[in-house]
């Protein structure tokens, strides 16, 4: 048996070829995917006309942090903020798994638990806004409105339209495979 080592080189060659073309199909998925969030979140804090909407993503079971965020005002950044892990439990993000959408006008007002408010006053959140992203493998990550400068009132149309930005999320194609 003869070893020809153009034919050894050509192997190597296309192997790292293909594995150069996987990781630019990843990029470019990651990239589109990153647009579509940016897009959506900028939409949204425009048409509510709220101080910051943020993606929270879940990056393991109701572990997450805020990965994109669109503000009005720099200050009101939260960029890479994560949740108490004694608030958001196993109880909480079955809700949000059911659909439950959460609208708190004022967290001063609002009847909610005494880390919650915490949290959010933390956050800078005067208003809260919280729309889940289910794919059909779970809990992808929560869409996330907040007034920061004061109490806001909810209608159903920013409702209906924080759960269309989240419904256009979770049927993208690079969000289901990502």
């Amino acid at each position: 048996m003869q070893i020809h080592p153009h034919s050894e080189f050509n192997q190597n060659r296309d192997r790292r070829e293909q594995g150069l073309q996987k990781l630019l199909d990843r990029l470019v998925k990651s990239i589109q995917r990153d647009e579509l969030v940016r897009q959506t979140t900028n939409q949204l804090r425009e048409s509510l006309q709220v101080d910051r909407v943020v993606l929270y993503y879940f990056y393991s079971q109701w572990e997450g942090q805020v990965t994109f965020e669109s503000l009005s005002s720099q200050e009101f950044s939260i960029l890479g903020s994560t949740g108490p892990d004694d608030c958001f439990n196993n109880e909480y993000a079955a809700l949000y798994l059911a659909g439950r959408v959460r609208a708190i006008a004022d967290i001063e007002l609002e009847p909610i638990q005494p880390c919650h408010r915490d949290f959010l006053r933390n956050l800078q959140a005067r208003a809260n806004l919280v729309v889940p992203i289910v794919i059909p493998r779970g809990l992808w990550g929560l869409l996330v409105a907040h007034q920061c400068q004061g109490p806001h009132y909810w209608s159903p149309s920013d409702i209906k339209m924080m759960q269309t930005g989240a419904q256009t999320l979770a049927t993208d194609r690079n969000i289901l495979e990502s």
